[in-house]
């Protein structure tokens, strides 16, 4: 699939760029150009480390800001597939610096959008989050704009064989920022600071979000948001299963936080396809049979909402356990 392919990825150097870049070298040796793009020059210089340009010619660093517009098409230059992994994702930082989130999540996704029509790109992924459905802080609605712009960009490609898509997940295991490494920290301490004995939470590792973008790569036709079907945990499972003899402090629910994440809202439901291992929410007025056909799929029933915490999969503690271990930490043990 994306052997003899030039493949870009913006924000390469975060979590889930470096779990892609692996994931590409080991599954397809004779892709032909990777291109991490990201602004970052430390971590471009600690990942080129683990991957040593004698061994490894076919990996590019570009320092690059998806805000740049000339920066990213001189990037996409000669590029097949692009998947757009930037962005601002820290929901305090954007809600008290809503501009800069805004410059990078909506502008930057429209100027990965320009690159593409503009360079002969042939297919775009679109990485975005649960907190885009239905949002109620400025990153999730910043990205259900990004979302928007993506999908709207199938309108007005004309001739260009091109395809735009997004995929939507919840909280990774073990990426940057996120509550697991949070809270293996603060186990250290003895107190786990926990917003809310109900809140619940989307669960899926950096692989399985790896296999959802590359299962868009190669069926998307165009105009999906892809949804996975994953587990949730409640916030409280989670933290016994990583420090079960530490004091658990209740600390309130943060500014732009919710109770529970959506992925797939009730109004979503009148477009949302089901197949496999995957939902897709399709953009008003396409052929559904057509994606029906494509995929194998059904429609779901009408009212239908996907939201974590009235989800019928459920993390354990001794599931979440196994998960950290597998996915985040070879040696971790609980505490």
């Amino acid at each position: 699939m994306l052997n003899h392919k030039s493949v870009l990825i913006t924000g390469g150097t975060g979590s889930f760029g470096k779990k892609f870049v692996e994931t590409i070298l080991k599954n397809y040796p004779e892709v032909k150009r990777i291109v991490v793009f990201s602004r970052d020059e430390l971590k471009q210089f600690e990942m080129a480390q683990n991957y040593p340009h004698h061994l490894y010619p076919q990996l590019r660093f570009f320092i690059g800001d998806v805000r740049d517009l000339p920066r990213l098409k001189k990037a996409c230059q000669g590029i097949d597939v692009i998947i757009h992994a930037a962005a601002l994702k820290q929901v305090p930082t954007a809600e008290y610096n809503p501009d800069e989130c805004i410059k990078t999540n909506i502008g930057g996704a429209q100027h990965v959008i320009d690159s593409a029509l503009e360079t002969g790109v042939k297919i775009v992924v679109a990485l975005s989050t649960d907190k885009a459905a239905a949002p109620i802080n400025l990153y999730g609605a910043t990205k259900l704009c990004s979302d928007k712009l993506f999908i709207a960009a199938n309108n007005v490609k004309g001739s260009r064989d091109i395809r735009f898509s997004v995929v939507r997940y919840g909280n990774v295991m073990g990426s940057r920022g996120s509550v697991i490494p949070f809270f293996m920290n603060k186990r250290k301490e003895g107190v786990i600071p926990i917003t809310h004995k109900e809140m619940t939470r989307f669960n899926i590792s950096l692989e399985e979000g790896v296999a959802m973008v590359m299962y868009a790569i190669k069926n998307a036709l165009g105009g999906e948001i892809f949804v996975p079907k994953i587990p949730s945990y409640n916030i409280e499972t989670l933290a016994k299963a990583i420090a079960p003899q530490a004091t658990l402090d209740y600390v309130g629910i943060r500014p732009g936080e919710k109770l529970h994440e959506e992925m797939i809202t009730e109004s979503d439901s009148y477009n949302t396809i089901e197949f496999d291992r995957y939902y897709a929410i399709l953009p008003s007025g396409v052929d559904v049979e057509k994606y029906l056909k494509h995929y194998h799929a059904k429609m779901i029933p009408p009212g239908f909402k996907y939201n974590s915490g009235a989800n019928t999969e459920w993390e354990t503690v001794e599931s979440l356990r196994e998960k950290i271990k597998k996915y985040v930490d070879p040696n971790f043990t609980a505490e």
